[in-house]
């Protein structure tokens, strides 16, 4: 019976954080395509449930409603207040660090992020592994070969500081990152 209450949290938990980032992404899409948004964060929260089930002494319930959540700060109108009354500070805590901090230049926004995270529970940190993962899909059509390259080489910084995070996702994403070199186009030649 432990189980199936677990499962029913789980379920639970993973509706209402579905449904509150359906209702706040929901003009936006992945970009580079016509497909609703609700695709990364799904994609996210599978590879965090997989992480999960792979990984000793995870909190499944907590890292799926943050990877559903994770955008919601940086990418909609939510603010912080309203995330925290709705799923509690813990969650948006995690969320607030997975968020970019905007006032700051933006090669300084990620490393920042990766520092706050790593302030946080390993289900944070796997969060934002998962993220990349999903993010290492074939690159929107107008990235330049350059834009290509610094995509993958800041992958390989996330996976460098978040090392210990989580062997599963840190092992994903390293073979995301080798594979990724397929989208870049050759250099054109003078």
């Amino acid at each position: 019976m432990p189980q199936y209450s677990f499962l029913m949290e789980l379920q639970s938990s993973y509706q209402k954080a579905i449904a509150f980032a359906g209702a706040k992404h929901k003009d936006q899409k992945v970009p580079g395509t016509q497909s609703s948004y609700l695709i990364h964060l799904s994609n996210v929260a599978m590879e965090t449930m997989i992480a999960g089930g792979n990984t000793p002494h995870f909190d499944l319930g907590f890292a799926v409603q943050v990877a559903l959540l994770h955008d919601v700060l940086e990418d909609t109108s939510t603010t912080f207040s309203e995330l925290q009354q709705t799923f509690g500070l813990k969650i948006a805590d995690a969320v607030l660090a997975l968020s970019k901090d905007e006032t700051l230049k933006p090669e300084a926004q990620i490393p920042d992020s990766l520092e706050r995270i790593k302030l946080q529970s390993k289900e944070v940190w796997a969060v934002k592994l998962a993220d990349r993962i999903s993010n290492m899909q074939q690159p929107p059509r107008h990235w330049d070969q350059f834009k290509i390259m610094a995509y993958q080489k800041m992958a390989r910084m996330i996976l460098s500081t978040l090392k210990g995070g989580n062997a599963y996702l840190e092992n994903r994403l390293h073979q995301k990152i080798i594979g990724y070199k397929e989208f870049v186009p050759p250099a054109n030649p003078l």
